[in-house]
């Protein structure tokens, strides 16, 4: 296990496509890299065609952004001459993995995982080119996990494996004392089986995953030198007898592992939530370009750097005057801005970033949003309520609570009399005072405060 140690230099910002050789070194700079099996330097610096793949769990109908780390590091190899394989757990997403989790998940149905890695399919492919001899590949564990026979794979695959090999890795070890089923206890064996099969059917070198997931690419290892008769990790022992660390010794090994860092948010726990504690979302129907572009644009200033590295191409010298720009002007937030336009671009396209910088500009503008289109996408994303002819009646009280901006009657009665109430644009004052007319008589835009808005549809 070799760490990155943050001396190489940064790749090249010009037109030339980089080559594999300097793909570790881009990983580096970029932060990304945790560690690399001791060969794969090496290996990479051939220049010989590569397959890398990395796993995605389709439990659920939507990849997250919590995924942009793994689909990043596949896009990089891609940018560098290699040929990223994304592979679908559809059989090991029947059975489950203990890695970074605090209990069992939900195991799903074969219809429900088909119709999973469908979607993802459909959004790995806004970062990865599938085309042409050499372009990306997807497949599903399925395809051959179904097929394995219990007493076959004791025999060819579990007979390689000891009981303390597989209690020494981290991901076992951090759920023992809070329980760990068989069935995820194994779970480790199924990935070193999905890594010895890509190996042998299609060629594919490389397994590439979070440092969380280390032990488990290393079994896979351990698996394909012990199948191809070549040993493996547990036949080197010290003096004392202890089994020496999963090693690769070389370019010539016939496979290789690449970890990237583990990305936590400010609060500690895994990237890829919001505060509240939602999924940030792929889907567009999940979760809605405005308000994904509104994530990124709000990331705290010590976060933009590092995502700028990880999430976006941009050349190390354009990431590092957007940073000097933060510093010096940290209100205009272009890091932020760059940020928040990449990423949303690259995941929706061009069309609907436009529309979310529309929207963006709209809700914090102090200008009269006229746009039905806009209205709507803000009532979708950024608290709407539904009022009726009678909250209308009301007056600005009823439509006060009805938005949902205040935590009592009382509250927004106190923010009318003292004038921080606005509906359309206009301040309301007086509690008596009527409610401006809607705009084309279905939309109240109301705001509290500076920052503080509701969208009011009104009830059909």
């Amino acid at each position: 296990m070799t760490p990155a140690d943050g001396s190489a230099a940064a790749p090249s910002s010009g037109s030339t496509k980089p080559g594999l050789g300097t793909l570790l070194d881009e990983l580096d700079w970029r932060g990304m890299l945790h560690a690399t099996t001791p060969g794969l330097p090496a290996r990479l610096a051939t220049g010989r065609p590569i397959a890398g793949y990395n796993g995605f769990d389709p439990s659920g109908p939507s990849l997250h952004i919590g995924h942009l780390v793994p689909i990043f590091g596949l896009l990089q190899l891609q940018r560098h001459g290699g040929r990223p394989v994304a592979l679908v757990g559809g059989g090991t997403g029947m059975i489950g993995d203990p890695s970074g989790r605090s209990a069992e998940r939900n195991l799903l149905d074969r219809e429900t995982l088909a119709a999973n890695a469908v979607s993802m399919r459909a959004q790995l492919e806004r970062f990865l080119d599938f085309s042409g001899p050499t372009g990306a590949l997807m497949v599903n564990n399925l395809d051959w996990l179904e097929d394995v026979r219990l007493i076959d794979w004791l025999r060819d695959v579990g007979k390689h494996f000891t009981i303390p090999y597989m209690l020494a890795k981290d991901s076992v070890q951090i759920r023992l004392d809070r329980g760990l089923s068989f069935t995820e206890f194994s779970y480790m064996l199924i990935q070193a089986t999905d890594f010895e099969h890509l190996h042998r059917v299609m060629g594919v070198e490389l397994q590439m995953g979070g440092a969380d997931q280390w032990g488990n690419i290393t079994a896979g290892l351990e698996l394909i030198r012990r199948r191809a008769g070549l040993g493996g990790a547990e036949d080197s022992k010290d003096a004392s007898g202890a089994v020496a660390p999963d090693t690769a010794r070389g370019p010539d090994e016939p496979a290789h592992a690449l970890a990237y860092k583990l990305l936590l948010s400010p609060s500690g726990t895994k990237f890829g939530k919001t505060e509240s504690g939602d999924s940030v979302w792929l889907d567009p129907e999940r979760t809605t370009p405005y308000a994904f572009y509104q994530y990124w644009l709000n990331v705290d200033d010590r976060d933009v750097g590092t995502y700028l590295r990880w999430f976006t191409l941009l050349p190390r010298d354009e990431i590092e005057a957007l940073e000097a720009e933060g510093q010096a002007r940290p209100e205009a937030r272009a890091p932020q801005r760059a940020l928040a336009r990449d990423v949303t671009e690259r995941t929706h396209g061009s069309a609907a970033l436009r529309h979310a910088e529309r929207v963006s500009e709209a809700a914090f503008s102090r200008d009269p949003i006229r746009d039905p289109e806009i209205l709507e996408t803000l009532h979708d994303s950024v608290g709407g309520f539904a009022f009726s002819d009678a909250d209308v009646a009301g007056g600005p009280l009823a439509i006060a609570v009805a938005s949902g901006l205040f935590a009592s009657g009382g509250e927004a009665r106190r923010a009318i009399v003292q004038g921080g109430l606005m509906i359309n644009v206009e301040r309301v004052g007086a509690l008596d005072a009527p409610v401006p007319p809607p705009i084309d008589g279905e939309w109240l835009v109301v705001r509290a405060g500076k920052r503080r808005l509701a969208i009011g549809r009104r009830r059909r």
